[in-house]
């Protein structure tokens, strides 16, 4: 096996839950890894061991240069930053703003190469988040960097919601009958292995790169199962109308036009209604059509796997064990 180039890595989103397990596969290839984060919390987390800590506001694009870069050499930007809600003011300051003035240090300083986690949905873009991360994708490909931009299907921990819902013995909620959008969820550690091989794989390098886990796609209807199994329960669903959710939104649009907080409170029910009405696979431009075959997997790790130890997890969690499974 080719022994992987040792190089030094500004890491920017190390606090999540991707990042944190992109951290921990960077060090244990030996690279140097710097993150910068806003919580002194970052300094104590087990999940971030070996790498160097250090705190200031990502936001802030003087504490970026001072407290974060340093004027010091680093070989690549590595970044799993994203905002939290997706709401526009957070969005843009988040996703596109922070992002921009990292891209700016990095030409200045010369560092050679950014990678840059971002996300498949942008590839229909009908929201603030969405936007705000494409602005940032052609800045990035303008720069003149070495790029490569990831943007995975969806997240395991993002489909386990309903775990403790289920649990309660509620029925696991589905729009529609449950099979109107699908997608190939990635774990975090299959994520992170995938965005370390973008630093020294050629073949991932100044490339937008679509990326989904293991197997065939899975509808919302076939994830709820999944949970139902690993429970060892019937399973039990409830199908909430979209028009439901499309009302909702449409009133609180409506006062939003009033009162700021209405407004943030709207998109964040049409990221609900987009994410229930699309799927998150590869789009065909020209035919406006999902395909699974064409969205790339990769990794090991299973949705049914992960929703099976989380529930163990949980489970002795309730009983006090705190063996490890």
């Amino acid at each position: 096996m080719t022994a992987i180039p040792k190089q030094r890595i500004f890491f920017l989103g190390a606090t999540g839950t991707i990042g944190r397990a992109t951290v921990r596969i960077l060090v244990a290839q030996g690279h140097d890894v710097v993150c910068f984060v806003r919580s002194r919390n970052a300094l104590s987390n087990p999940d971030l061991a070996g790498a160097e800590i250090r705190i200031g506001d990502v936001l802030d694009s003087s504490s970026l240069r001072d407290e974060g870069f340093r004027g010091e050499s680093f070989d690549a930007v590595v970044s799993t930053l994203a905002s939290r809600t997706g709401v526009p003011t957070e969005a843009w300051s988040v996703d596109y703003g922070a992002h921009l003035s990292a891209l700016k240090l990095a030409e200045e300083m010369q560092i050679r190469q950014f990678i840059l986690l971002s996300a498949l949905c942008v590839q229909k873009p009908r929201l603030a988040f969405q936007h705000a991360k494409l602005a940032f994708e052609s800045e990035l490909m303008a720069s003149g960097l070495t790029y490569s931009i990831v943007r995975p299907t969806a997240f395991f921990k993002s489909l386990s919601g309903q775990i403790r819902r289920v649990k309660s013995g509620k029925p696991y909620l589905i729009f529609g009958n449950g099979q109107l959008t699908s997608c190939k969820p990635i774990s975090d550690q299959d994520l992170g292995h995938y965005l370390a091989s973008c630093l020294h794989d050629s073949n991932k390098q100044n490339k937008i790169l679509p990326i989904g886990g293991p197997g065939q796609p899975i509808t919302s209807r076939e994830q709820g199962e999944m949970i139902f199994a690993a429970l060892g329960r019937t399973p039990k669903f409830q199908s909430v109308p979209l028009t439901l959710l499309k009302s909702i939104r449409a009133i609180l649009s409506l006062l939003g036009r009033f009162n700021g907080r209405m407004a943030d409170k709207a998109e964040m029910a049409a990221i609900g209604l987009y994410y229930g009405t699309e799927s998150m696979l590869v789009l065909d431009p020209e035919t406006g059509r999902y395909n699974g075959d064409v969205t790339p997997s990769t990794g090991q790790d299973t949705l049914q796997n992960y929703f099976e130890r989380l529930i163990r997890n949980e489970i002795a969690d309730d009983r006090g064990d705190h063996a490890v499974f």
